[in-house]
């Protein structure tokens, strides 16, 4: 399970840092310090948050070299590669659901490793998704994703709570890992897709 776990979190961590270099390149004008920046806190600020929270320190991107490798290489694939701004739209959304899909999964596995309760490993998981785009989002001013009617935490939700009922069900391993991330992912593009959203409360008629 450690194996797996660590395979899951740098791949997430590539496709956040993807993701924040390129949403770097396309709504601001950074130079390549910026851009990096911009990118390994994507990548490595949900997982910094949901550590201090559960007292694992250090958090695990300072006590492993791998995560500040991993999130350094994918923002600055991002820079060298990513200046065609027409295709960045759709490549930024999909690895956004990647990474949130991803963490969701390691976030909750994370929690559960540490002891953690079932309601505690959800809730990390969804926080370990979407605090590194809430925090890049913050950084370019903007409203963080998260914040808006799009379909973002609902399915980080999900995906963690499947890994923790197939954790309770004496189900491990890769299977169900990938199947929750899947579910997630697949949740996300289709909102992303069809432009779904999350339940909103009527407006006060004037």
């Amino acid at each position: 399970m450690s194996t797996l776990l660590l395979t899951l979190d740098l791949a997430g961590v590539f496709a956040f840092a993807l993701n924040g270099a390129l949403t770097a390149l396309r709504v601001t004008r950074l130079d390549v310090v910026g851009v990096v920046t911009l990118g390994m806190l994507t990548a490595l600020g949900g997982g910094i948050l949901r550590d201090v929270l559960i007292g694992a320190l250090p958090p695990l991107t300072f006590d492993d070299w791998r995560y500040l490798a991993v999130a350094a290489a994918g923002s600055l694939v991002a820079f060298a590669w990513g200046t065609s701004l027409d295709r960045l739209k759709r490549s930024i959304e999909v690895l956004d659901a990647a990474g949130l899909s991803l963490f969701a999964v390691t976030g909750a596995l994370r929690a559960l490793e540490l002891g953690m309760g079932p309601g505690q490993a959800v809730l990390l998981g969804a926080l370990t998704a979407v605090g590194g785009g809430t925090l890049r989002d913050v950084m370019i001013g903007r409203v963080p994703v998260v914040m808006r009617s799009e379909l973002y935490a609902i399915p980080a939700l999900l995906a963690s709570l499947v890994v923790v009922v197939c954790d309770r069900a004496g189900l491990h391993g890769a299977a169900p890992a990938v199947g929750a991330a899947l579910l997630c992912l697949g949740i996300r593009l289709a909102g992303v897709h069809w432009n779904l959203h999350a339940p909103k409360p009527r407006r006060p008629q004037a």
